[in-house]
């Protein structure tokens, strides 16, 4: 359940944005990528869960499954918060994880009906539900507010199991939370 990064290079359009860039994520840990906009965190990213390829390097994968919390939310528009949540899980788990995000009540409402934050937790369950030997978190906390924050952070960190969770995070205070921390 470990993410190993060996010499990754990566450019776009002639601009490298890795070059030799090597790191081990262990499992059972969360570890938190910082760095300024535009550095490659959310690449980086990309590359471990396979929807981008490094020019070069190796990216060794021990797990089988992948899941992930996007900067954006992509929830399904036609679909309720519970159908959102149980396109990756069964209707009961589902359930309870809209639970466990604050969203019982919600679970029958579209989401252009839901608030930005809403939208967040939705898309938090829906990674959390789906599990994974490897969980990727792009800016998972973006739209909560200060408490809706620090209790989703909290939930995450008691639920992560054995998995490897990469967090890719502009806050400090949350990066101070994590096992690890990398610089990009």
């Amino acid at each position: 359940m470990s993410v190993a990064l060996n010499s990754i290079s990566k450019s776009f359009d002639g601009v490298r944005v890795f070059d030799g860039f090597s790191h081990m994520f262990p499992s059972n840990s969360i570890t938190a990528v910082t760095g300024p906009s535009g550095s490659g965190k959310t690449t980086l990213l990309r590359i471990i869960a396979g929807f981008e390829k490094a020019d070069g390097g190796e990216v060794r994968i021990d797990g089988k499954k992948i899941s992930m919390v996007f900067q954006e939310d992509r929830l399904l528009p036609s679909k309720t918060a519970l159908e959102n949540v149980a396109a990756v899980t069964d209707r009961e788990n589902a359930r309870r994880w809209l639970e466990k995000v604050g969203l019982k009540d919600d679970a029958c409402t579209l989401p252009g009906e839901l608030s930005g934050g809403m939208k967040r937790r939705v898309a938090i369950a829906r990674a959390l539900a789906f599990g994974g030997d490897i969980l990727l978190l792009d800016e998972p906390f973006m739209g909560l507010d200060p408490d809706l924050h620090d209790s989703i952070f909290d939930l995450i960190l008691r639920e992560k199991g054995k998995a490897c969770i990469i967090l890719v995070t502009h806050d400090m205070e949350d990066a101070a939370k994590c096992d690890f921390r990398v610089s990009i």
